[in-house]
């Protein structure tokens, strides 16, 4: 169970999401962090949303990198990098076009800085809209990152060994039609058997629809009656 988009930016949404999640005993919760959200909202050591950074991973939230602005930059001259940039996100695959330096770069700082605000490893890394390129995966195998995920499975960067495989359950408030099926692909899975690692991620524009949040607690307390809500760190010893 995963809270993306973490950022002073979506306090209010993220407290929103969290108890919201709380209430139905989903309490084992990650939360990913953006360092400096689409470059204007950034984390400042010694600010209250800081401090509330360091209450959430002292409650024991495990804490991920996600990104470091969130947005892409990068111009993309393969084709099908193209297709995942315009088609899969909002010009939100930070990690997409990136070279490996300047993808370890922005992992340095951004780890760095979580790590200074709430006084502990980070769990892992997240690149924005699950997009990685060559570059990123590069910079990820050296920096010493536990663990990865895209859509499909969750590994370990150095070693490659997969940790999970399964897809993420997620919801989507850009549009009608990407909204209309992320609750239709919900409500599917409420009903269907489902796989033994089951991961559930929500962002903070989930809270503007009624319809989206009531569906997410629906979900998830649905989820939770068959699975024991975990935390990632869970998976590796596991796979171990």
């Amino acid at each position: 169970m995963a809270i993306h988009d973490v950022a002073p930016l979506h306090a209010a949404a993220i407290e929103e999401l969290r108890c919201a999640l709380m209430e139905i005993g989903a309490s084992q919760v990650a939360m990913l962090v953006v360092p400096d959200f689409w470059g204007e909202s950034p984390i400042l050591p010694g600010s209250a949303f800081a401090a509330r950074l360091r209450d959430w991973a002292d409650e024991g939230v495990e804490m991920f990198l996600h990104g470091y602005r969130h947005r892409d930059d990068c111009r993309h001259p393969r084709w099908i990098d193209g297709v995942k940039a315009r088609g899969m996100t909002a010009g939100e695959g930070e990690f997409l076009g990136l070279t490996a330096g300047e993808a370890r770069r922005r992992v340095a700082d951004g780890r760095s800085l979580v790590e200074n605000v709430t006084g502990k490893a980070i769990s892992g890394f997240v690149a924005p809209a699950w997009l990685y390129g060559p570059g990123a995966l590069e910079a990820l195998s050296d920096t010493g990152v536990a663990m990865v995920e895209d859509h499909w499975r969750v590994w370990d960067p150095v070693s490659d060994r997969t940790l999970a495989r399964s897809p993420v359950i997620t919801w989507a408030t850009r549009t009608r039609a990407r909204m209309a099926s992320s609750l239709a692909v919900a409500g599917l899975a409420r009903r269907v058997p489902l796989p033994r690692v089951v991961r559930v991620a929500v962002h903070p524009g989930d809270v503007t629809s009624h319809a989206v949040l009531r569906s997410i607690v629906t979900t998830v307390a649905k989820l939770a009656r068959s699975h024991a809500v975990s935390r990632y760190h869970d998976l590796i010893a596991d796979a171990a």
